[in-house]
């Protein structure tokens, strides 16, 4: 989940029945038996895979416009002790998975559905929902973004701000650098992901389709900054988010963060959005298309806005940070209603479109460029660390 957002707090054989999915208002979507999502080994092949991380993110896919995702629950050894298992409807297209809050339990958690052998998940799209943070000149909250670049800004040197050289304006700077100015020299590797944005794309097409919420007191909160991109209506819109287990918060660590992101990417990414788990999730899920085992080409990176990454203009930081303006509510509305757009999407344009995939026209995985090709986002080669030593 996003840190910012703490303080609210499939084996079978074939069916024969048909499982309708009702999209209030919208077009029916009928699972016949030929349809069903298991493969002929029997293992589930779900269309669509959420990944959540947390109660609040998870229980707003569970029975809503009929989508019955506890139909069915498999343990899967590995997975987070409070969430042991997963969540997929009657017919198995669609499924979820909780991997619980944190860079470490995600990758954790997704490497344990990757290794269990009840699921195919070669051709699966992965659907990451989750809430977020954003910057007040990207949008406001209850905002839903798609992402093409996830950035893990907590990767980098630090000094107490307190101690900074007199001509810094932060503390943090890149691994192997000697300045907040200066791009790295040495990464670890999982810095920065870019997924595919003809799928991203895509993605954004589809969920423009539904009605975001809006919210009195949101909106009252939000007209308390000065950048008027804070108190526009609540949009679907195409930016990029960052990763860290660092709860950071105020326009001067925002503005780190903004640098952080630039550097690492060359320029190419725009920080709209701070999450938490993003980078890990991708990770497990790079090095399980290096087994054969999913296609990175079919994830989709998917926040909603809970509250801003600062305070509103010269108000001082208060804790607890987020309370009380309704943001976090109003985003997990705004992310379902999104994101059931996008599943709607997938499952039923799944013959004549996503089953056979999305083709990604540019360069996709990690920083080392380990799916192959060269990363779009960097200048040269980065060093590993066993390289520089």
């Amino acid at each position: 989940m996003n840190r910012q957002a703490l303080v609210y707090g499939l084996v079978g054989a074939s069916f024969a029945s048909t499982i309708t999915w009702l999209l209030r208002g919208r077009k029916t979507i009928a699972a016949s038996s030929k349809s069903q999502a298991a493969s002929k080994d029997g293992k589930i092949s779900p269309k669509v895979f959420i990944i959540t991380h947390f109660a609040d993110e998870e229980e707003i896919w569970h029975g809503r416009d009929g989508l019955d995702l506890k139909a069915r629950k498999i343990r899967v050894p590995g997975l987070a002790g409070q969430h042991p298992e997963i969540f997929c409807s009657a017919d198995g297209q669609v499924c979820l998975v909780n991997t619980t809050m944190g860079l470490i339990n995600a990758a954790l958690s997704i490497s344990a559905l990757l290794s269990s052998p009840q699921f195919d998940l070669t051709k699966t799209y992965f659907l990451i929902a989750g809430v977020a943070g954003i910057n007040p000149k990207t949008s406001t909250l209850g905002s839903v973004t798609l992402a093409r670049y996830v950035v893990q800004v907590d990767l980098q040197y630090e000094l107490d701000a307190r101690e900074i050289p007199s001509d810094w304006e932060t503390g943090y700077f890149p691994q192997g650098a000697e300045r907040p100015t200066e791009a790295p020299t040495l990464c670890y590797g999982t810095e920065v992901f870019e997924v595919s944005q003809n799928l991203r794309d895509i993605a954004a097409k589809l969920a423009k389709k539904a009605v975001l919420k809006k919210s009195d007191s949101v909106t009252e909160y939000c007209t308390r900054f000065q950048n008027p991109t804070a108190s526009t209506e609540p949009t679907i819109l195409t930016v990029d988010v960052t990763a860290s287990n660092v709860f950071f918060h105020g326009p001067l660590l925002s503005k780190s963060v903004e640098n952080t992101v630039s550097l690492l990417t060359n320029g190419r990414a725009d920080y709209g959005l701070t999450a938490q788990e993003d980078s890990a999730t991708l990770a497990a899920l790079l090095r399980g298309h290096l087994q054969g085992k999913i296609d990175f080409s079919r994830i989709i990176v998917l926040r909603a806005a809970s509250n801003f990454d600062q305070p509103p203009d010269n108000q001082p930081i208060q804790v607890p940070i987020h309370s009380g303006h309704g943001g976090f509510e109003l985003s997990k509305e705004n992310i379902w209603l999104a994101g059931r757009e996008i599943v709607n999407g997938i499952i039923s344009e799944w013959d004549g479109k996503f089953e056979a995939g999305i083709r990604a026209e540019n360069y996709i995985g990690d920083i080392y460029g380990s799916l192959g090709g060269n990363p779009d986002f960097t200048k040269s080669r980065f060093l590993t660390v066993d390289e520089k030593s």
